[in-house]
């Protein structure tokens, strides 16, 4: 049986005007700001005509540890926000804005699939309304600035061995990882190492979206710590005085965009910072503009919950003041057999004794959900058309043996419709189920302390073993007084550990954390563990090769 490619399926869908959709969420024209017929801007400004409106209920969407079977959390969460729609909640969906790196690589857009996507997916994967750009302009007006001072007799007296501040562009592109610059003699700059992130690795990524508005942009742009001085001081952007400019170029970027889904729910998509190397969740003002505008607002956090969960709930919950009513985690019967052992060539053969084994990574992440965070929690399983009934029979009755709240969901089939089962237990979740919310660690603890948590609890290792330099980076970050900060852990999206490789649940193992880094702007401390990389680079064939537009401006083979 054929079935119709993402793109294909979004061509033939009928938007409304986005004028429409503004105004059933009761946004008047003096918010809107138009960009084109389907999307549009809404000025943070309508905060204020709400801030006395109570906020709606908030419905956080993960998943098990990702596989390159495919767990569908996007089109989980706007197939959610649809039939919430249909079962009569006002509802609004926040999610993340995709990368153009991993468009163009091997993962993807970002904008669901099958039935449960929102529109338009052409303009939201590429360039949408040029959030990403203004990230990228302004991290690198902060690198100009910085190489410049150096230029003009460095006043400030920055070490350039203890630059810390790259330059970024959004594209997968691993030849610009590790550059030396400022070659050509004297007129043309300091020679010096340098490297270039992506941009939605960028700390301007994760300031954009932790900012609660315009002057608090600013004052975490003032705080970002661009490198250290020959006394091991910190530099900042202050020290720069770049903090106006950027905050100029991110006047419109803070903004957050609202589209939507196939089946006309508003979504606001916003922010773009990726999970395994910084938080992970779209902007806090989307969320809290959400909130304001809708009754139940469904909003996702990258990869599995060990990595967006953990960080939507420790530092942006933490930082925005945020409390969730309900998280669902999503999985499917292929992705479980994957982590079973099984090859993704033989994945769509039945393996019931594979399940047996992969089940364990689900289970470890409803424990964290449910015993950690103490929050009530459904697990839907994703269907695929090639999924057996004695498979997803096993998964449903190990779920429920151990006490789990199941739903099949079939919102990649159709659409909203698919989704209603989840929709109802969600509700009922929130309506009857007690909520003890609290976060892993105290923000309190020492820097080890809350690693210690992280690992312990979240992942399930033994412990953490700091590598190289790592322990005198926690001792300096300490002594100039970002301890009490929230850790944000960059670690493989593929394994609870820090080994991609070790797939299920794995037991018996350490977390090696190797280089730690201050983003005081953001506001957390960025430990890395394992080999992260802050630029990806393109598989073998990169998804770009498929992808075409014809005379018409019609684009094709974008998924």
């Amino acid at each position: 049986m054929g079935y119709k490619s993402d793109i294909e399926i979004a061509q033939e869908a009928r938007p409304e005007q986005i004028q429409k959709i503004a105004e059933d969420l009761n946004i008047s024209d003096e918010y809107l700001e138009c960009y084109g017929k389907y999307k549009a801007k809404i000025d943070y400004n309508i905060l204020d005509e709400y801030k006395n409106k109570k906020d709606g209920k908030l419905i956080l969407v993960t998943a098990i540890t990702p596989t390159p079977a495919g767990e569908g959390k996007t089109t989980t969460s706007v197939g959610l926000g649809d039939a919430l729609k249909r079962i009569g909640k006002k509802t609004v969906i926040a999610l993340r804005e995709p990368s153009l790196g991993p468009v163009f690589g091997v993962k993807g857009g970002a904008a669901g699939g099958g039935y449960a996507q929102v529109i338009p997916m052409e303009d939201i994967n590429l360039h949408f309304t040029g959030d990403i750009h203004a990230v990228t302009t302004a991290n690198n007006l902060i690198a100009a600035l910085l190489d410049n001072h150096i230029q003009q007799g460095n006043s400030l007296h920055i070490d350039v061995r203890r630059i810390t501040w790259k330059r970024c562009m959004d594209m997968n592109d691993r030849q610009l990882r590790f550059i030396v610059d400022g070659m050509g003699g004297k007129p043309n700059g300091t020679p010096r190492e340098d490297g270039f992130d992506i941009s939605v690795a960028s700390e301007i990524m994760a300031v954009l979206c932790l900012s609660s508005d315009l002057e608090d942009l600013k004052k975490r742009v003032a705080r970002i710590v661009v490198g250290y001085n020959f006394d091991g001081k910190p530099v900042t952007v202050k020290d720069l005085k770049g903090q106006g400019a950027v905050a100029a170029l991110m006047k419109d970027a803070l903004k957050p965009n609202l589209v939507q889904t196939l089946e006309h729910t508003p979504a606001f998509i916003h922010g773009g910072p990726f999970a395994n190397i910084a938080h992970g969740c779209n902007s806090v003002m989307a969320t809290k503009m959400a909130l304001k505008l809708g009754d139940y607002v469904v909003t996702e956090a990258g990869f599995g919950a060990d990595l967006g969960a953990e960080k939507f709930l420790d530092i942006k919950c933490r930082l925005a003041g945020l409390r969730p009513d309900a998280v669902v985690i999503v999985a499917t019967a292929r992705a479980l057999k994957l982590h079973g052992g099984v090859p993704k060539a033989d994945l769509n053969h039945e393996n019931v004794d594979a399940l047996s084994t992969g089940i364990e990574n689900l289970l470890k992440h409803v424990e964290n959900i449910t015993e950690v965070y103490g929050l009530p929690a459904v697990v839907a399983i994703n269907r695929f058309p090639t999924d057996t009934e004695a498979e997803l029979q096993y998964i449903e009755g190990r779920c429920k043996e151990l006490g789990v709240n199941v739903v099949l969901s079939e919102v990649w089939a159709k659409g909203g419709r698919g989704g209603e089962a989840l929709a109802h237990e969600v509700v009922r979740l929130i309506d009857e189920e007690e909520n003890h919310f609290r976060f892993a660690y105290d923000e309190k603890a020492s820097i080890r302390e809350k690693l210690e948590a992280i690992a312990t609890k979240v992942y399930g290792a033994d412990g953490v073993v700091f590598v190289g330099n790592a322990n005198k980076q926690i001792d300096e970050l300490e002594d100039l007084g970002f301890g009490k900060l929230p850790i944000c852990v960059a670690k493989t999206q593929y394994s609870l550990s820090d080994d991609p490789k070790k797939l299920a649940r794995p037991t018996g193992f350490k977390i090696s954390v190797r280089n730690l880094r201050v983003s005081a702007g953001a506001g957390f401390v960025v430990a890395l563990t394992g080999d992260i990389m802050t630029m990806p680079g393109l598989p073998k064939v990169p998804a770009a090769e498929a992808i075409d537009v014809d005379r018409t401006g019609k684009i094709s083979g974008l998924f």
